[in-house]
């Protein structure tokens, strides 16, 4: 641990201005504070702060940061408070604590509660000063170099897989490589033991016989620039046990037929002799393909620049990645935003939002969790590693997650333009939205009038951002429509009451259910979490006494279903799939959507929920119908069916072949219609297309 005085000399070392006073109460009272705490090794807690602050001092960080380290446990593992830290420390390093501060444990909260709002608060505090991120990775890396000690496997696996998951990624996000390597690897050790083990002991045998070749390849690079008149630097260092299993296994690969786990990098004086290098390299040994990457002339949007590029040595029989940059990149590379923090300028911590505004994406992105989870899975997905580069028509660069499709790259650029996405062009050809894009693709988004991202867009995007704003969407359309719904159900309820819903009947009933206002009411009884009994009985005590019992399919007026959207206020039944002009029948279940059937529909029978009685609006939007149609085997059979439908203005959805023979071929069709009339006039034109036999409408 380091000593007081050995703290203050590292700090001024590099700030001769450093506010020395400041770094030795701040010592003294984290010491004091921490008192006799153990950690789990068995040392002093208070040496775990110092080590923090240690960490920083390394990355040269001011004197308010150092502080801030020095003291970011003790209000949270002590009985100082925030205030006691501002009055003593100054108001900056009173925030800057709070914000590493973890929320304090509220024994109601389960652990995924507790860890999300931990994480929500660590980032709101981090979006107004990126010290704070500073500390915090500090702090998690100094936990994870200790967390051998910690008894319980289970921990320890927890911690580590939070590491990987959240604070790794955050270090790359910000450029620190070195940090973000360091933990992934502590981390790889707990969660896959096993594994890095295996790597680790085929890493010391590939080096007992191979160690040399470190050596030779690294002295033939400097002989080969030294020759052609650059002066390099050149090291080589094999690549950590972590970045070896993934490798392992995205490619599918053992570890014998991984032929690149040396790299070398090249640093030169500048940007041109950076390109003099990679020529001389590549005349001197050919590349492979496909693994030459230039950071430089299109860095990371972490600032990460660098030449990336992969050679077969002849002689040495290997396969070697070569990274080629300037000092001032290497030091970036190894401390990204610390190595060129604004306040060695004299300013203070600018809002990290205005530097990155991938900081501003994550926020709304947590903003829209409508849970715990929720907030966890979409903060691991907007901070996913593998990425994808590509640009917009005017030659921005987007960074986006592996898989990404033209939807997510539509809500990177802006929410408003995901939420109004119709179609995309990349590379200059219109394409489906569910397209994996590649690096270099060009995107281009069509746009439509209206807001409307469509729910089934879900199943494909890989953004947390896009996936958010679309579970956003559902969230409101839904409640919207299930308001609406609730709204019908409680007018009818009054009419066959007879009361008039003033505020006079209304504010003691809401009082009666323990509610806020209509609005909830109504969103209660659409979702089945209030009977029509329980409010009948708030709105007029005694009314269910006197209240006839009826029939289950008349215990409510009609409701309209009109302009609702299927899957999110109602859901359509599968088995029967009703069409506007079917007689239906609706089901309430508790706190879900309403579901229609056909009033004859087999699935009725095993349905729980409260019936009611539902209609088709005048201008309801179309729906799906399954027809079966058996059609002769031969050539054109099913251009011919296809061409009838069209002509009668209906979509195929869904296409099926259910039975093939010699003679004849069954297929299942799913057709978007306006109405019964109109799926029967296309049944009976199919029925006069030569080649079909027969033509149906069908249930599952």
């Amino acid at each position: 641990m380091l000593r007081q005085y050995e703290l203050v000399e590292r700090v001024k070392a590099y700030a001769p201005d450093a506010d020395e006073d400041l770094l030795n109460r701040a010592y003294v009272f984290s010491v004091k504070a921490h008192g006799s705490q153990l950690r789990a090794s068995g040392d002093p807690y208070f040496s775990h702060p110092i080590e923090v602050a240690g960490i920083l001092t390394d990355l040269q960080l001011d004197d308010k940061t150092i502080a801030t380290a020095i003291l970011h446990d003790t209000i949270e593992d002590t009985v100082a408070t925030q205030d006691q830290i501002e009055r003593l420390f100054g108001a900056d390093v009173g925030r800057l604590v709070d914000g590493v501060t973890k929320l304090s444990r509220i024994e109601t909260q389960t652990e995924s509660q507790r860890q999300a709002e931990n994480l929500r608060k660590f980032l709101l505090a981090m979006s107004n000063d990126i010290r704070v991120l500073l500390v915090k990775l500090a702090d998690r890396l100094h936990n994870m170099r200790t967390l051998h000690h910690i008894g319980k496997e289970e921990k320890r696996r927890r911690i580590a897989r939070e590491t990987m998951d959240i604070y790794a990624p955050l270090a790359e996000r910000i450029g620190m490589y070195g940090f973000m390597e360091e933990m992934q690897e502590l981390a790889f050790r707990h969660l896959e033991p096993d594994a890095s083990d295996m790597i680790a002991q085929r890493m010391a045998r590939l080096r007992d016989t191979t160690g040399a070749n470190v050596h030779r390849i690294t002295g033939a690079l400097e002989s080969l620039l030294r020759a052609k008149g650059l002066e390099a630097s050149v090291t080589g260092r094999e690549k950590r046990p972590y970045s070896i299993w993934r490798k392992m296994q995205a490619r599918q690969m053992s570890f014998e037929q991984l032929s690149d786990v040396m790299a070398f990098r090249v640093t030169v004086a500048d940007v041109g002799e950076c390109y003099r290098a990679l020529g001389i390299v590549h005349g001197r040994w050919p590349t492979v393909p496909g693994r030459f990457k230039d950071f430089i002339s299109t860095p990371k949007p972490n600032g990460y620049r660098s030449l990336h590029t992969s050679v077969l040595l002849g002689g040495e029989q290997a396969r070697i990645e070569v990274q080629i940059r300037t000092r001032l990149m290497h030091e970036e590379a190894e401390y990204g935003l610390a190595a060129h923090w604004a306040y060695k300028q004299g300013a203070d911590g600018a809002p990290a939002r205005e530097a990155y505004p991938w900081i501003e994406d994550l926020l709304d992105v947590l903003q829209d969790a409508a849970s715990p989870e929720e907030l966890l899975e979409n903060a691991r997905l907007a901070m996913f590693q593998d990425q994808v580069f590509v640009f917009t028509p005017k030659g921005e660069l987007y960074q986006l997650p592996r898989d990404a499709t033209p939807v997510d790259f539509a809500y990177a650029v802006h929410s408003d333009l995901g939420d109004i996405c119709v179609g995309a062009k990349v590379n200059g050809r219109v394409v489906p939205l569910r397209t994996r894009l590649v690096n270099g693709d060009q995107v281009e988004i069509l746009k439509g009038k209206v807001k409307a991202p469509d729910p089934a867009w879900e199943a494909f995007v890989a953004s947390a951002k896009a996936r958010a704003a679309i579970r956003r969407h559902v969230r409101h359309k839904r409640r919207e429509e299930l308001q609406a719904m609730g709204s019908k159900l409680l007018d009818a309820l009054a009419a066959r009451l007879r009361v008039v819903l003033d505020d006079e009947i209304m504010g003691p009933a809401l009082g009666r259910l323990k509610l806020h206002d209509r609005a909830t009411l109504e969103l209660a009884m659409a979702e089945n979490r209030l009977s029509d009994d329980q409010v009948a009985e708030a709105l007029v005590p005694g009314a269910t006494a006197r209240r006839p019992r009826s029939a289950r399919a008349k215990a409510a007026a009609a409701i309209s279903i009109e302009g609702l959207t299927p899957g999110v206020g109602f859901l359509l039944c599968d088995h029967c799939r009703p069409v506007p002009g079917d007689r239906i029948i609706g089901v309430r279940a508790p706190e879900g959507p309403i579901s229609v059937h056909i009033m004859d529909c087999d699935d009725l029978a095993d349905e729980s929920g409260e019936w009611l009685d539902v209609k088709w609006g005048a201008e309801t939007a179309g729906a799906a119908a399954r027809i079966s149609v058996v059609v002769h085997n031969q050539p054109g059979a099913l251009a011919s069916l296809a061409a009838s439908i069209a002509a009668h203005n209906a979509n195929i959805v869904g296409l099926a072949l259910k039975h093939r023979d010699r003679e004849f071929h069954t297929d299942i069709v799913d057709i978007e219609v306006e109405s019964v009339a109109h799926l029967a006039t296309i049944l009976s034109a199919l029925r006069q297309v030569k080649s079909v036999v027969s033509a149906e409408r069908v249930r599952l």
